[in-house]
């Protein structure tokens, strides 16, 4: 009874740990429809687990040509995650001039740029080695 008592015990951890991954990839999905919906374009995210020194495990990088729409865009993921994740945002940068909106969300960093900003940051080609992922409409 006890070996399957343990048994139980440790399917029970697995589990929880297979649930915990498949959340972050389904947050990652969410915040990448919550920006298509506001119309952002070259939707990406990028999966950084595999690289060493990352300050967490994914990016999802969008771009807009106007600053009304970077601050939608900002405001659809952050209503999306709380209304199906129940998660806030852990920190908000860039609202005041709404080039660069960056959303934490602790192993999930949200990058909202303008277009032009974007381009010149390329945030995609300093972190080249990981898997990337496009989304569409």
């Amino acid at each position: 009874m006890i070996k399957e008592e343990k048994k139980a015990a440790a399917n029970n951890k697995r589990s929880k740990k297979i649930k915990i991954i498949g959340q972050d990839e389904l947050e990652v999905k969410t915040i990448a429809e919550a920006m298509l919906d506001k119309k952002a374009r070259n939707v990406v995210s990028m999966d950084l687990k595999s690289i060493g020194t990352s300050i967490c495990d994914y990016f999802l990088i969008c771009n807009a040509d106007a600053t009304t729409n970077v601050l939608a865009i900002a405001e659809n993921v952050e209503e999306r995650m709380l209304s199906d994740f129940n998660t806030k945002v852990i920190r908000a940068q860039g609202r005041e001039n709404a080039f660069w909106v960056i959303l934490d969300y602790g192993n999930i960093v949200v990058h909202i740029f303008q277009t032009e900003y974007r381009a010149f940051y390329r945030l995609e080609d300093l972190w080249a080695d990981a898997k990337k992922t496009e989304y569409n409409d």
